[in-house]
């Protein structure tokens, strides 16, 4: 066996359709696209959504929900992950700055305590919300509350 005896299995392979190329291509005429109709003209494009003329999904489904314009999506925190962060990097107050620097959140989002978890350290926590069962906590451990 040479390098230059080397060819693809028989039919594995075929040619380039090259198409409005002329008679002599074997697809020249209307070039494989019918005789009449929009498909066989220029500058046909079918609609988004198109299905043969079936009535197309987007009009058989009815409208469904609701998206409110003005919902307020805050990002959760819990107190079980402000004690680990008090712990970790010796910290007794805690605003939204402290958490963007943890990588714990970014810079436009808002922030909600909620209250799973456990807290044992004094914090002065700042943030945008707090649950009700979050505030007693931070409480209980005497820390205090600011919301922004």
């Amino acid at each position: 066996m040479k390098l230059n005896t080397l060819k693809p299995a028989e039919g594995s392979t075929k040619k380039e359709k090259r198409i409005g190329r002329g008679e002599g291509s074997g697809h020249g005429g209307t070039a494989t696209r019918g005789m009449n109709g929009a498909k066989s003209r220029s500058g046909y494009s079918k609609k988004l959504g198109f299905e043969g003329g079936q009535m197309p999904i987007q009009r058989r489904l009815p409208k469904f929900g609701f998206n409110n314009p003005n919902r307020v999506e805050y990002k959760p925190i819990n107190v079980s992950t402000l004690q680990e962060l008090a712990q970790k990097k010796n910290l007794e107050v805690i605003t939204v700055e402290v958490l963007i620097e943890n990588g714990l959140i970014s810079s436009k989002d808002l922030v909600k305590i909620l209250g799973n978890g456990e807290l044992t350290v004094k914090l002065d926590v700042t943030a945008n919300a707090f649950s009700k069962s979050a505030i007693a906590k931070i409480e209980a451990a005497k820390g205090t509350i600011t919301l922004i």
